[in-house]
């Protein structure tokens, strides 16, 4: 009986180049998983900072809009939103008075890809 062949009368489904194969497809596949859950955790970090910068991008211009509007006890409104901005977890990516109305940007970094930034209007209703 030749190595690797069954019983008499069964054909054996072994190639002799087969041995080890699974192991390589059980590697394969535990990278593509890896693979997966990096990428699932950079998306979720992305909209996470990208949360993190629409909340601060809100209330600094909300901050702002007090000040302007002398309610807020400061004088300067883009001060007073780059405070709020930063107490938030967030960078201040600039600011804007048009008339009655903030216009606030955020922004926060994150380690793979571009900064999460959002923007944020402010003023009378």
């Amino acid at each position: 009986m030749r190595p690797g062949a069954g019983p008499p009368g069964t054909r054996s489904h072994r190639r002799p180049g087969d041995r080890g194969a699974g192991s390589v497809l059980g590697l394969s596949l535990v990278a593509v998983v890896l693979v997966l859950a990096v990428g699932v955790t950079a998306l979720a970090g992305a909209v996470h900072a990208r949360g993190v910068a629409q909340t601060a991008a809100d209330l600094g211009a909300l901050a702002a809009a007090e000040v302007l509007h002398g309610r807020g006890g400061q004088s300067d409104p883009c001060r007073a939103a780059a405070r709020v901005v930063r107490a938030n977890g967030a960078d201040p990516g600039g600011c804007v008075v048009h008339g009655d109305v903030v216009e606030v940007v955020a922004r926060v970094t994150v380690p793979v890809g571009p900064a999460a930034r959002a923007t944020a209007r402010a003023g009378p209703a």
